[in-house]
């Protein structure tokens, strides 16, 4: 399996391999969108290849959904309302300015990391460059895209975790916080936070139609299997669908 991450900090050693070919125009205004692949063709498009979408995570929607801002904020309003109720004024005003730095500091790490952040879907791959500390690079063929698990978040936002077939498996921590939660024995790549995610999972779901055998043709995008009253796993794609699961 081709599957393959590779730190930005890691230079491309040119000496031994054939020099790259001319970006394409789309390729190189890539370069000014996001994190950058300076060139390196694990995290740019190559010229034969068609860009079909290109996208960075929704900030506040990520600082909820990934840092758990909302339930952290409740938890330290909750902490307040009791020591005020046991006339703990002195506690009260200690977590109120604890509850108020800890939301602080995780928004700014989830604004570091949607900026940090640049997804790019093309016809053979998907590419995702992230890293707040540690640039890095993912390459995930979609050839090796076994099912697509779509979780919608309103306002036509959503999170998108592929499955992926092979023994070759991507680190947790690696991926995190672009990972489906609690899925450490086998991460699963996330589109955290995208934008119209239900186009973005019909436009993934006939790229990867192209490359997936006839008896899983991943063509069409179900709702969440608790619409039809399934609380079944997801395992993989139904022949002919690309089924959608809540994370």
């Amino acid at each position: 399996m081709d599957l393959s991450t590779k730190p930005a900090t890691q230079a491309v050693d040119t000496a031994h391999h054939e020099p790259a070919s001319p970006l394409s125009r789309e390729a190189q205004e890539l370069e000014t969108q996001g994190p950058r692949a300076h060139g390196d063709p694990m995290g740019t498009p190559q010229p034969q290849e068609d860009i079909l979408w290109k996208g960075r995570p929704d900030r506040e929607l990520l600082a909820r959904s990934a840092f758990h801002t909302h339930k952290v904020g409740l938890y330290f309003a909750i902490l307040v309302a009791i020591s005020a109720v046991l006339g703990n004024v002195t506690t009260a005003i200690v977590c109120a300015g604890l509850g108020v730095l800890a939301v602080a500091i995780l928004y700014g790490l989830a604004a570091i990391s949607a900026r940090t952040t640049l997804y790019i879907l093309t016809d053979t791959r998907l590419i995702l460059r992230i890293g707040m500390a540690i640039e890095t690079r993912v390459n995930v063929p979609l050839k090796h895209v076994t099912s697509a698990n779509l979780r919608e978040r309103g306002n036509g936002f959503g999170d998108i975790a592929l499955t992926l077939a092979g023994d070759r498996l991507l680190g947790y921590a690696l991926l995190w916080p672009h990972a489906r939660p609690w899925r450490f024995a086998s991460p699963e790549p996330m589109l955290r936070s995208v934008p119209d995610a239900k186009a973005l999972a019909a436009t993934l779901a006939k790229a990867c139609a192209k490359h997936a055998p006839l008896d899983q043709n991943l063509i069409q995008i179900n709702e969440t299997r608790s619409a039809r009253g399934d609380t079944g796993s997801n395992t993989g794609p139904d022949a002919g669908a690309l089924e959608g699961a809540r994370a």
